[in-house]
């Protein structure tokens, strides 16, 4: 679907070259559609050599186990989001200890997918009963026989052979930004 009208001003938006790119602008303000994004995390918790899964209760993915996850609100920062999505999805707490694998994926809808490996805090699996209808910590050699989503297992292989690689969250920044999301090596 094509942007028709400035999301800042109503006005109409017209095809420009902006930058080498023909893109969507306003005809009466600066205004600049520069795409359509989503961005998706995704939780890698494990407890005593267990993961946390959920089973999908919807589409896309009825059926299948996947690791509990969502997409990021406008205004929720990104371990926010995670650790919200995972309380909703499974009643887990959680915090985030790094992040240990990303996926790109350009479509239409530009998807980008972070996974965070999370430290288990406390509760009890327990589906939430309309996104997901069964949740539980799995070992990977019950993992092996689930109907886990494809995707998944390759999130369960970057978790389990991450070693010390990843990217931690700077809880303490030499710099302070205020706002910020920061990870680092």
């Amino acid at each position: 679907m094509e942007v028709k009208f400035c999301m800042s001003c109503g006005a109409a938006l017209e095809d420009r070259n902006v930058d080498g790119t023909i893109r969507r602008a306003c005809t009466k303000c600066s205004f600049v559609h520069w795409g359509n994004y989503s961005i998706g995390v995704g939780a890698l918790i494990a407890k005593d050599q267990r993961y946390l899964l959920v089973r999908r209760a919807q589409e896309p993915g009825k059926g299948f186990w996947t690791n509990p996850g969502g997409y990021i609100e406008q205004l929720e920062a990104i371990g926010e989001t995670i650790r919200r999505e995972v309380k909703e999805e499974a009643g887990v707490d959680a915090v985030v200890r790094r992040v240990v694998a990303l996926r790109d994926q350009p479509r239409a809808i530009h998807n980008v997918y972070i996974a965070f490996e999370m430290e288990y805090v406390g509760g009890e699996p327990v589906p939430d009963g309309t996104e997901v209808d069964a949740a539980g910590f799995f070992t990977l050699e019950e993992i092996a026989s689930m109907n886990v989503a494809p995707f998944t297992r390759w999130l369960l292989d970057a978790a389990a052979n991450a070693g010390s690689h990843g990217l931690h969250a700077d809880e303490k920044p030499a710099v302070p930004l205020a706002g910020y999301g920061l990870y680092r090596a």
